[in-house]
């Protein structure tokens, strides 16, 4: 059994002794920065992989900005599984009314007449989150 990305980057922030909130929170302006670059050298590493690399070395650069992130998430307290699951049931109701998708000519998916938006502050409060914190 495979255990959540969630849950491997938990361990792996509690094992190195990085912060690992549960609760929804802003942080400091320079570990803000810190993550902030962090995902930017992911992403062009992701960028480069695409463009240059094997497709091996692509999954790993997708792994490692999916792990980045979920760092991100860990340090701010975000249950990021809660928030995407939010953003999955969102972007389901995308389909139009015959039950297939509005595409754009570049087969990015559209939001049809059905698009209800993620209530992702709701998600947060439900995890302890209070907004006038932010």
């Amino acid at each position: 059994m495979h255990r959540s990305p969630a849950d491997l980057v938990r361990a792996f922030h509690l094992a190195f002794g990085l912060d690992a909130r549960t609760t929804p929170t802003a942080v400091p302006a320079d570990v803000a920065a810190h993550r902030q670059d962090l995902l930017a050298e992911e992403f062009a590493e992701v960028a480069e992989a695409s463009a240059e690399g094997t497709l091996a070395h692509l999954a790993h650069e997708l792994a490692d900005v999916v792990y980045v992130a979920y760092g991100t998430a860990l340090v701010h307290g975000i249950d990021l599984d809660a928030v995407i699951a939010e953003i999955h049931q969102a972007n389901m109701t995308k389909l139009g009314p015959d039950g297939r998708p509005t595409l754009r000519a570049d087969g990015k998916v559209l939001k049809g007449d059905n698009y209800r938006a993620p209530d992702v502050s709701a998600v947060l409060r439900q995890q302890g989150w209070r907004a006038a914190e932010d």
